[in-house]
């Protein structure tokens, strides 16, 4: 259930958006600290937005405005062509708890009212293996688990994907996989996407626009001409050195 938003807040579909989302001048409250102040930013059909910040700059706080689950003021203007569908970060599944991914599909299939035989393709764009689909969800790894929520996420046929550091409990190895996952599925079905990430080498890579927050909105544009290593450093509070690589701009510490 989706929690309300505050007394002065606006959250509103209309009939003449261009774009899929629309923010004026967002601001959340968290107790008495300003998480976010004065955002605004839009995003259009298609594009592949990346949040970038330090911990605390307020990423996954705005991901929760934009589903409304939490209060905030100004406005958030979603298209009614938007169908929107989220990756959490992290959930903690107990190991005891006798509940497959297959439960769980079939149980959104019914709230949603979608034919349960989109799960088959959705599994297998996944790469979800029938074994996998039945195995309890504390028992799987955390690459298993992450595709389980992305393929949850795609139930309903979103044309919006908000990710919030979706490879966050997945091992080193398995993120390039999920990462090249993300980027097919966005190609296939022309997915408009919202990504909390860490990564700098996937931006540079996939992100079609970036946005850089800190509370407020240090950047928004295209990764390559934005993303200067002079606004890093004001982003992250330290230096941060350029390399190039297989025609990509990669971003690290000195």
């Amino acid at each position: 259930m989706l929690a309300p938003a505050s007394h002065n807040a606006v959250f509103v579909l209309r009939n003449s958006v261009v774009n899929l989302l629309e923010v004026q001048n967002l601001s959340v409250r968290i107790e008495d600290k300003l998480v976010i102040d004065d955002l605004s930013f839009t995003l259009a059909p298609r594009e592949r937005l990346s949040i970038l910040g330090p911990n605390g700059a307020g990423k996954t706080v705005l991901l929760k405005a934009l589903l409304n689950l939490i209060p905030y003021s100004g406005r958030i203007v979603w298209s009614p062509a938007a169908r929107l569908g989220y990756v959490p970060q992290k959930i903690d599944a107990d190991i005891h708890l006798p509940l497959t991914f297959t439960d769980l599909f079939r149980a959104k299939c019914m709230t949603l009212n979608d034919a349960p035989g989109d799960l088959n393709e959705v599994s297998s764009s996944i790469g979800l293996t029938r074994e996998l689909l039945q195995t309890p969800v504390g028992h799987l790894s955390g690459g298993q688990f992450q595709r389980g929520l992305i393929a949850f996420a795609l139930i309903g046929k979103p044309n919006v994907l908000l990710l919030d550091e979706p490879t966050a409990s997945v091992d080193e190895p398995g993120e390039e996989h999920i990462y090249e996952l993300i980027h097919r599925l966005q190609d296939e079905r022309e997915l408009a996407s919202i990504m909390v990430s860490h990564d700098l080498s996937f931006v540079f890579r996939y992100a079609t626009t970036v946005l850089c927050l800190n509370r407020q909105r240090v950047c928004f544009g295209a990764p390559r001409e934005t993303l200067s290593a002079d606004v890093l450093e004001k982003l992250y509070g330290e230096p941060m050195g350029f390399y190039h690589h297989d025609h990509d701009h990669i971003a690290r510490k000195q």
